[in-house]
């Protein structure tokens, strides 16, 4: 094969069967991808299906904690989660620039193996296309998701006043990271993107019991994500500044460049919005599962301001926390 992608791989004809053949089906091996068919043939599954789909844009391609391949499962198997599913069955899309190298879409490949078999899932059908150069930036990909309902009636329609707001773990490191590995953070602290998958994470929190919604923070941040919640509505959340977890290099990057940390994306983050007599339960099961150990309660829901998120300062004071206005930082995912 050759060093760097050409525009025969995206042909149709010997090339892709070649990188398909040597490249993804040795990485992703299971049954229902080795037919090579023009789309994939499943086992039923009891009860409703929770689907998502989504495309990967993420520039640098590669960052501290993770890359394009990581985030692309992670990003779908995710939304599958917070939906209240269980993640079976990926589909994998490829768009390539001519000229992307062979040995850096080997490592994409390499990672979204490793990542699919920890999250559980398996990559069952897929396409690649290849654009001239100049084209597009370097590589993009789509993943959709399927999987089995776990839990049924997850949505900000059930969330009640008292209600506890809790988040799994500490937020920003994913947008921070983008940063650094674009050269605009100019200190050398340790950046890590927080991405990962969350099946483990959401079976914790829904077995507990409890949980009226479910999301991961991704574009706009816990604060955006939080206003999506109670927009429209005559609910509240009050969040309390001192109790939000931020890991200390990421306030520092946010405070060189201007940037609220609230508004920096997450991509293995879950914000969970728990009945209040059973978010003590929830929040034990987070802290008993991998990524969950700094989760913590970092508001309630009320009907102080309706439709508002309110940040109660560690000064004593309170601010409305509006959704993300403009691009804070384009193309982290």
């Amino acid at each position: 094969m050759e060093e760097i992608i050409t525009l025969d791989y995206g042909s149709g004809g010997l090339r892709t069967s070649q990188l398909i053949e040597s490249v993804l089906v040795p990485a992703f091996q299971n049954p229902a991808l080795e037919d090579l068919g023009d789309g994939a043939v499943l086992p039923s599954m009891d009860g409703p299906l929770v689907y998502s789909t989504d495309s990967f844009v993420v520039t640098p391609w590669r960052f501290p904690g993770g890359d394009i391949g990581k985030l692309a499962v992670c990003g779908t198997v995710n939304d599958v989660c917070m939906a209240g599913g269980q993640p079976k069955y990926l589909s994998l899309s490829f768009i390539i620039e001519e000229g992307f190298s062979m040995e850096n879409f080997k490592t994409i490949v390499d990672s979204i193996a490793t990542t699919a078999q920890l999250a559980g899932v398996q990559i069952v059908t897929g396409d690649t296309k290849v654009v001239e150069r100049g084209k597009g930036d370097g590589i993009y990909i789509n993943t959709s998701g399927i999987g089995s309902q776990r839990a049924a009636g997850l949505s900000r329609k059930a969330i009640r006043p008292g209600d506890a707001v809790l988040v799994s773990g500490s937020v920003g490191c994913h947008g921070a990271a983008v940063l650094m590995a674009r050269g605009e953070i100019p200190f050398a602290g340790e950046l890590l993107s927080d991405c990962r998958p969350l099946h483990q994470l959401s079976a914790a929190a829904l077995e507990a019991g409890g949980v009226r919604t479910l999301r991961d923070p991704t574009r706009g941040g816990v604060a955006t994500t939080l206003n999506e919640f109670v927009e429209g509505s005559a609910l509240t959340i009050e969040l309390e500044e001192d109790a939000i977890p931020v890991d200390p290099a990421v306030a520092a990057a946010c405070d060189l460049l201007g940037l609220d940390p609230l508004y920096s994306a997450c991509e293995g983050r879950m914000l969970a919005v728990v009945s209040p007599g059973l978010a003590g339960a929830v929040l034990d099961a987070l802290h008993q599962t991998s990524g969950g150990e700094h989760a913590a309660m970092i508001g309630r829901v009320t009907e102080s301001r309706p439709g508002h998120v309110v940040l109660r300062t560690a000064l004593g004071g309170s601010r409305i926390l509006g959704k993300l206005t403009g691009a804070q930082l384009p193309r982290i995912c």
